[in-house]
């Protein structure tokens, strides 16, 4: 019921003199201040001079903090600082997680991992060996369409039955609800490849209740003339059949349809004009890596694996009309034989073609093939730079590196430089992108796509991931021919409120976890542009107490934080007073919002509230309340009032 009459009253009483309590505590001190730097702080907002206040894991304070103690103090005078940077493309490749100097590097404080459909799918023990073995960095985990769809239906091209699609659609289930950020697919990726489009819907059809994302590497056909607008636009009706948020992987306009940025973006923003946010990551280069075969020999070449494919090799007729479709595939999609790197030979294809005497780049590859009996890595070259332009400044496109934790050794430069190439190249050098823009397309913008509430955003309150770099100075130095030199600019690295990078070099702290999405966490757009408001005065009572939510916040458009009170009482045992709010997030029947409050036991407090009236797991009317304050047990509630969110 709504809180009213004596008995809320007598509870805002009782509350309130707990609250004067509160003030007497001995907050205000913090183990690491940075001060005198630029914050960046993730949305988009204008950049604004501030100290920034870290206690334990917390962001306690932004702001003017010159009078207040600090156990270590970093100058950052002349240098931005900014939430840590969230790549949204990881592969289930964690050996160097325990160091992932590539990854602090360039910034890099959380990676979601089993891209392209990929990955294992037991997720729990996918997480658990990650925390065994160490994390310098936070990892969280998609769920893979390829792995359950090889795992059920093999790696033929046939129809999976009725039973095979259920089977498939409770393995998406468990690791959503394991908590995977997404459903990630690569259809364009053998044997996902053979699924058909009402196939992959079929076995999405329960995940839009998760509020999440598909983000899916676009499958490009000979049936449509190797045209990524089918391709992309394939991945957005999915999403949209599924009732999840369509995100383009690794965004790029290949081959015959270079130039055509406009039209893809339009398609984007078409579907968003249709109510269905659709979003996009990339990375800032112009040719891709993968294995040589796997997008250049065709699709029924490949079925059945590598042993069925070398037996078609063998075959004098089909190995033909396999070299035949193989060259169109090269000219279709990268401009011919001369788009091909072979990078652990560091040769072109074309040199291959004239040390073997093949007659064609497809013969070339054919050969590779057969006399390594391995499908060699290479990098494909596939866009203009126009086009990648166009999409590094789409409002919806996030920038992510295509990248693992690695030890030293990679294929592309995209594994040391992607961020500060960024930085560097499309901000400073070119004006593609604000710092601002690119400082969100990093940050912000990547934690509200997968859904996530307390990173992403530089505020009192949220988790201490903080990258300070120099503006002046930041830039890749990785290429092709020498991809893992390390980029310069990025200074300091924290990973939940520990120091990962110090002056550039990584200290060996293992302060990286394992980050599972709540059904809580619905994925979304970031709009800060916005007034946002969100209320709910609520008296409830179960078995376990009485308890009393007063809220009423509200942000302007542009503003840093929200304002309004909020304040929590639970039966007289425990009081919280939020004093300082940091972002409010808002979505359909949703909010959230981070901060500092006190309690009368312990002082300022960080915290986090999440009100959601469209919990997955409590379906019909009401409303789930999750509050999470520093050093208490998190409370969970359930009431039957809705919350009011709007602008």
């Amino acid at each position: 019921m709504q809180a009213s009459g004596a008995r809320a009253r007598a509870l805002l009483v009782a509350f309130t003199g707990l609250t004067v309590l509160a003030g007497c505590g001995g907050g205000g001190d913090f183990d690491v201040v940075i001060r005198g730097g630029t914050v960046v702080d993730g949305t988009g907002r204008p950049m604004f001079a501030a100290d920034v206040g870290i206690r334990n894991d917390r962001i306690l304070a932004v702001g003017d903090l010159h009078d207040v103690r600090s156990g270590e103090e970093i100058d950052a005078t002349g240098l931005f600082v900014a939430p840590g940077f969230i790549n949204l493309h990881s592969h289930d490749r964690l050996s160097a997680a325990p160091t992932s100097v590539n990854l602090l590097g360039q910034g890099v404080t959380t990676i979601i991992l089993n891209a392209d459909g990929g990955g294992p799918l037991d997720l729990d023990a996918q997480l658990a060996e990650a925390e065994e073995a160490g994390l310098a960095v936070n990892v969280g985990p998609n769920i893979g369409f390829n792995r359950a769809w090889a795992e059920v239906n093999g790696r033929e091209d046939r129809r999976p039955t009725v039973t095979a699609l259920a089977e498939m659609r409770a393995l998406v289930e468990r690791g959503l609800r394991a908590g995977a950020w997404g459903v990630s697919a690569g259809l364009d990726y053998k044997p996902a490849y053979y699924a058909r489009t009402d196939e992959v819907n079929e076995v999405l059809h329960d995940a839009g209740r998760w509020r999440t994302v598909f983000t899916n590497h676009d499958r490009i056909t000979p049936e449509s003339g190797f045209s990524s607008m089918v391709g992309m636009r394939e991945t957005v009706e999915i999403g949209e059949a599924a009732g999840l948020v369509p995100v383009i992987t690794h965004m790029k306009i290949q081959g015959r349809e270079q130039g055509t940025s406009d039209a893809v973006l339009d398609m984007m923003d078409e579907a968003e004009a249709r109510g269905v946010y659709t979003a996009a990551d990339a990375y800032p280069y112009l040719a891709g890596q993968t294995s040589l075969a796997a997008l250049i020999i065709p699709g029924w070449a490949q079925e059945g694996g590598w042993e069925a494919m070398m037996q078609r090799l063998a075959d004098g007729a089909q190995r033909s009309r396999i070299v035949a479709e193989a060259d169109e595939a090269l000219e279709a999609r990268f401009g011919g034989p001369q788009g091909v790197f072979l990078p652990e030979t560091q040769a072109e294809l074309t040199d291959v073609m004239a040390e073997t005497g093949a007659t064609s780049g497809g013969d070339a590859v054919v050969r590779i093939l057969t006399r390594e009996e391995s499908s060699p890595t290479s990098i494909l070259r596939f866009g203009r730079e126009d086009d990648l332009a166009a999409i590094l400044a789409h409002p919806t496109t996030s920038i992510a590196c295509d990248c693992d934790p690695s030890d030293g050794s990679a294929s592309h430069p995209r594994g040391y430089g992607t961020f500060p190439r960024v930085l560097g190249r499309y901000v400073r050098e070119l004006g593609v992108l604000t710092w601002e823009e690119a400082v969100r397309k990093m940050t912000g913008l990547p934690a509200a796509t997968i859904g996530m509430v307390d990173r992403g955003v530089l505020a009192p309150g949220m988790v201490a991931d903080v990258v300070v770099f120099d503006p002046e100075t930041v830039i890749d130095h990785a290429t092709y021919a020498e991809p893992t030199l390390p980029s310069e600019g990025i200074v300091h690295v924290l990973v939940n409120g520990e120091w990962a990078l110090r002056d550039g070099v990584a200290t060996g702290a293992r302060a990286g976890r394992a980050l599972r999405r709540s059904p809580n966490m619905p994925s979304r757009g970031l709009d800060t542009g916005s007034p946002r408001r969100v209320t709910l005065t609520e008296e409830i009572s179960n078995a376990s107490g009485n308890y009393l939510l007063l809220m009423d916040l509200s942000q302007a458009a542009g503003a840093r934080s929200a304002q309004g009170p909020l304040e929590f009482l639970t039966d007289g045992r425990f009081a919280f007073a939020a004093t300082t709010l940091g972002e409010l997030q808002v979505a359909s029947g949703w909010a959230s919002v981070t901060g500092v409050g006190e309690i009368p036991s312990g002082g300022e407090r960080a915290f986090l509230l999440v009100v959601d009236s469209e919990d997955p797991l409590e379906p019909g009317e009401g409303t789930t309340i999750l509050l999470e304050v520093e050093g208490e047990e998190p409370v969970r509630l359930r009431t039957p009032a809705s919350v009011a969110v709007g602008s």
